[in-house]
């Protein structure tokens, strides 16, 4: 069994939760009923509570109350864009050959250089490569997801965007290993196989599908899946070496999606979504 606290920090199994589950019930999730299918992955109580308001103070989770009139959280507007967001590229069934890049360069004054960082942070946290000092590069299907998260971090004034091709003089396919390490991006694809390639040879030697297992599983792979198609901008084939593992390990995620996450549903007391 996956050791959760070694691998799944609690705030991150919540927002998987509410990605996966939480989004698809009708008004907010109770706080006893996140206890309680945090607890299915090895979360306790008071984990839940404390990661519940830290993810509140972010602004990603609102208080409200249910229609019986339990204490509960729901996501708020800008929670739900992120996962809106999120969807294109965690469920993406097909890796994209689109053309063209799109670049972001900015420019901050030195009295607002936290904003640096923090562009700089968010940029490669949606998956974009370092072309040079100031200039980000990302596949061209990026643009609308990071314009979207830029507007929501006001840091719009900052950026200009630019789509077009890489003409040269060094070969695309060299110049993707400056603007990115797809050594360290490889790394974290094999170890999503290591820890979930078992889990699903597992459920395929399988004919139940017990909802409890099905969840856990499901949401644990989920969580340590979500971040690879951020950490990878899903360059085409071509610019890849032979041996890319991103291939197999959104196979292996797919697999388990599609054997899991509507029995997972049944534990979470939700529809499909």
């Amino acid at each position: 069994m996956i050791n959760v606290s070694d691998q799944h920090a609690p705030r991150s199994l919540i927002v998987t939760l509410y990605g996966a589950y939480g989004r698809h019930v009708p008004g907010p999730v109770p706080v006893a009923e996140l206890i309680r299918l945090l607890a299915a992955v090895g979360v306790d109580a008071p984990s839940v509570r404390s990661s519940v308001s830290r993810l509140k103070r972010r602004g990603l989770l609102v208080p409200a109350r249910t229609a019986e009139g339990a204490a509960g959280y729901e996501l708020s507007p800008d929670a739900r864009q992120l996962l809106d967001d999120g969807d294109r590229r965690v469920y993406a069934t097909t890796s994209s050959d689109e053309e063209g890049w799109v670049l972001a360069v900015f420019s901050v004054p030195e009295s607002e250089r936290q904003k640096r960082h923090v562009l700089r942070s968010r940029l490669a946290g949606l998956g974009f490569g370092t072309a040079a000092p100031g200039v980000w590069i990302a596949p061209a299907r990026l643009y609308e997801e990071t314009r979207h998260t830029l507007a929501r971090l006001r840091l719009e004034p900052y950026v200009d965007f630019f789509r077009g091709e890489h003409l040269g003089f060094t070969p695309t396919v060299e110049a993707v290993t400056r603007w990115w390490d797809l050594a360290a991006i490889a790394k974290q694809h094999d170890a999503f196989l290591d820890r979930h390639a078992p889990v699903l040879q597992t459920w395929e030697q399988r004919t139940d599908t017990p909802p409890e297992e099905a969840y856990r599983d499901y949401l644990l792979a989920l969580d340590s899946w979500r971040h690879l198609p951020y950490v990878d901008p899903g360059l085409p084939a071509r610019l890849l070496p032979a041996d890319w593992p991103g291939a197999r390990s959104a196979a292996v995620f797919r697999a388990l999606h599609e054997r899991l996450r509507d029995a997972g549903a049944v534990f979470a007391g939700v529809g499909q979504g």
